[in-house]
């Protein structure tokens, strides 16, 4: 299995723990795609499954955001993935087989109040990912997409340091509440809907999202 991560010390630090291998790739730069995957492909053969989760996101109210970050998200949330999804999918299409999964969020069907651009790019990512299905079904691959609501990551953990403590603790609250659970997800739980995704378990279903969010209501 490949990890890839623009930070490379991270990315071999996970891969240790799944007797993976680490490869530096900044989804930004088609370049930097384009080298991974031919090491990749050169050390461990064709890459017949793709997890599409490279995200970033800066939490305030719209007017107070500025261009540079817009951009930012709309490279690596939503121009990464279309990038990454452009590299590996001739091959699949040539082998056949292929499983694509990207990770959306719940922001992008119901849209977030301190995250607008973010917000964009994930339904964005959701739209793609309904085009790709169609179009990649004729040779046997899928695209899917999951969507989680709130999830105890570093990136939510970060409303505080954006947000400060006191506004970051009420919106976490209201995410929360927003659940049918009542709780925060784990990492754990996205990755296990990631998995039957990626397994042939799931080869009767593409074009589809799939929530990960403790009950939230679907739009």
């Amino acid at each position: 299995m490949a990890v890839t991560d623009v930070d490379l010390e991270g990315a071999r630090a996970l891969a240790g723990n799944i007797e993976g291998r680490a490869y530096e790739l900044d989804v930004r730069s088609r370049g930097s795609v384009d080298g991974a995957l031919a090491s990749i492909e050169d050390e461990l053969g064709p890459v017949d499954v793709l997890v599409n989760n490279a995200g970033v996101d800066e939490f305030g109210f719209f007017l107070a955001t500025e261009e540079p970050s817009w951009r930012r998200m709309i490279e690596v949330n939503l121009l990464g993935v279309v990038t990454m999804t452009h590299a590996v999918l001739p091959g699949m299409h040539e082998r056949r087989r292929g499983r694509i999964v990207n990770v959306a969020s719940e922001a992008g069907r119901l849209g977030s109040p301190i995250s607008a651009v973010y917000s964009a790019t994930k339904a964005g990512v959701i739209g793609f990912t309904k085009a790709i299905a169609r179009q990649a079904a004729f040779f046997e691959v899928t695209c899917n997409a999951v969507a989680p609501g709130p999830i105890e990551t570093p990136l939510l953990d970060s409303t505080h340091d954006q947000l400060g403590d006191d506004t970051a603790r009420v919106v976490l609250e209201r995410m929360v509440e927003a659940t049918a659970m009542r709780r925060m997800g784990h990492p754990d739980e996205v990755a296990a809907v990631i998995a039957f995704l990626s397994s042939d378990d799931s080869s009767y279903i593409t074009g589809e999202t799939i929530g990960v969010s403790g009950g939230i209501p679907s739009p």
